[in-house]
């Protein structure tokens, strides 16, 4: 049995991120995850929203890098309570359960996640945004109000022993 969550089979939105996002090509998606890996903290889900899953921007039907190459961006976000600690007080749209992206427009709501948004960026040669959620409000977003994402993996719960801690959680 497929799964489906937001009209998408699970299947056609992985083909469409590697599609438009990666070139066709698996192992750079591959490269991508293992860059955010290194960085977030155990226990994250991490999931691409939004055109680079539809193939098609939400705000007005435009196909993906509708404005040329490399103009559309990837929405990212980490799903847990993890990841909320990279973010100050300033940077929430809800304090404590929904993140404002990390973004051009946005670029010190999360210094350390900057050099993982660089690395990002230069990877797919296009803008990254980072965002971080607790579970509530994918559920939220994915299964009430049936806004398609990807999940592109789950970091194993346990000790982490490579990467930055983010301010604000035990050590600093």
């Amino acid at each position: 049995m497929t799964d489906i969550q937001g009209g998408l089979p699970d299947e056609e939105k992985k083909q469409n991120v590697v599609r438009l996002a990666f070139g066709g090509d698996s192992a750079r998606l591959d490269a991508f995850c293992r860059a955010i890996e290194e960085v977030v903290p155990p226990g994250t889900l991490v999931v691409l929203r939004g055109s680079a899953v539809t193939g098609r921007r939400w705000k007005d039907d435009a196909p993906f890098d509708a404005d040329g190459p490399g103009t559309s961006d990837l929405d990212l976000t980490l799903v847990g309570d993890g990841p909320l600690a990279f973010f100050k007080a300033t940077g929430y749209f809800v304090p404590g359960v929904h993140s404002r992206p990390l973004s051009d427009s946005d670029p010190d709501i999360a210094p350390d996640l900057v050099p993982l948004r660089r690395t990002l960026m230069s990877m797919v040669q296009r803008p990254v945004n980072i965002q971080a959620s607790r579970d509530l409000v994918i559920q939220v977003r994915g299964d009430l109000l049936g806004q398609p994402y990807l999940e592109l993996f789950r970091k194993a719960d346990g000790l982490s022993l490579n990467g930055p801690t983010p301010a604000g959680r035990a050590g600093h």
